[in-house]
Parts: structure tokens; C-alpha cells; sequence
């Protein structure tokens, strides 16, 4: 299963024999049961995950109600966010929707890592940069649209969604109740039923 992360980052680089060693003694494989919570909200922020298979949901849990920010799907990784010196606590959930097979790495491992093999760490430090700006840009995108052009996004660009998460989940992930999806998926089937 290590070849999947070797496959994905050969993508961006090209690696020599000591850094594809170094990398694979940096990681481990797991498989999570769905269900599993991987993080909870005020624990100390120490792993980071890239999901080979499966779905890990992001979410925040604010006056009792759940609000999915993200969803991890194959060839995803989670974001780090341990701070050494800060000792940083997670402000979110990370759970896996479905059986999820995961590469995990600790953070002080992955820092140690990084020291070892700078090419990497500039490499890694470009695909957050590069998450980060498409992170912005889809909040962006999320404020100035409707619910119903959420969705049809999330049609385009997630398709396997749909099909994947919970509807409860997904409407949460669209800023909207469950019963107003069920309504925006009616109108949209009528609308396609109509054009036929």
C-alpha cells in the first residue's frame, strides 16, 4: 500500500532510493473502521493522515450541531497542524465516514524527516501552499453561491460524494439542513425529467 504515496508524490518529484526509504520508515499503513474518530476537538494535534482509501470527514461541533468543513478522499491528506512549541490542540473532529486505509504519520517524526530530506520538506511545504490557496478560493466560491450552486458544484467536482456520505452529512458540508437538499435533489431530477 506504500506505493500508492510513492505513486502520488512522484507526480511533483522524482525520488532517489534514499529518500523513497526514508519516507516509508516515516509512515505507517492503518485501517480505520467506519465510524472511527481519529481526532476530537481539544486533543493535542500530533498525527497527520493521507488517505489511500476511504473518507474522512472534517467537522466542528458548535451549539450541539455538527458542521462538516471538508471531506479526505483517496490521494487527500489531512492538514498538520502541530506546532511544536505551541503544543497546538485540534478546534475540529476528523472521523472516517466509511473503513478508511490511511497512511499516518507523527508529527515529531515528520519534523525529524523534513530536517533529513529538504527537497521534501519544500515539496510538502508547496502542496499545503497550494491546498491553502484552493482552500481560500472554495470558501470564496461557498459564500457568493446559492445552495442550489453548491450542490451542483459538488456535482462537477465530487461527484463520489453523493453517493459516499450521509445526506445529513453532506447537507451540512453545503451549509444547508437535510430537508432543503432533499429539495434542491427533487427540483434538480424534475428540472433534467422535464428537459428529456
Amino acid at each position: 500500500m506504500e506505493n500508492e504515496i510513492l505513486d502520488y508524490l512522484s507526480e511533483f518529484i522524482t525520488l532517489n532510493e534514499e529518500e523513497r526509504n526514508a519516507l516509508l520508515q516515516c509512515i505507517s499503513i492503518k485501517t480505520f473502521p467506519k465510524g472511527s474518530i481519529l481526532i476530537r476537538e481539544g486533543d493535542l494535534a500530533t498525527h497527520s493522515y493521507f488517505v489511500i482509501e476511504g473518507c474522512i470527514r472534517q467537522y466542528y461541533i458548535e451549539d450541539g450541531i455538527e458542521k462538516t468543513t471538508h471531506f479526505y478522499t483517496e490521494n487527500q491528506s489531512t492538514p498538520s497542524y502541530f506546532v511544536k512549541e505551541k503544543k497546538t490542540t485540534a478546534q475540529h473532529f476528523l472521523a472516517c465516514t466509511e473503513k478508511t486505509k490511511a497512511a499516518v504519520c507523527n508529527a515529531p517524526d515528520e519534523m525529524a524527516f523534513f530536517k533529513d530530506n529538504p527537497r521534501l520538506e519544500s515539496l510538502s511545504r508547496m502542496l499545503t501552499e497550494q491546498d491553502f490557496v484552493d482552500s481560500q478560493e472554495a470558501f470564496a466560491k461557498f459564500v457568493k453561491s446559492t445552495p442550489e450552486e453548491r450542490y451542483k458544484d459538488l456535482l462537477k467536482n465530487r461527484p463520489d460524494l453523493i453517493n459516499r456520505v450521509p445526506q445529513y452529512q453532506l447537507a451540512s458540508y453545503l451549509g444547508i439542513k437535510p430537508e432543503s437538499l432533499s429539495r434542491i435533489r427533487k427540483r434538480l431530477a424534475k428540472s433534467v425529467n422535464t428537459e428529456i
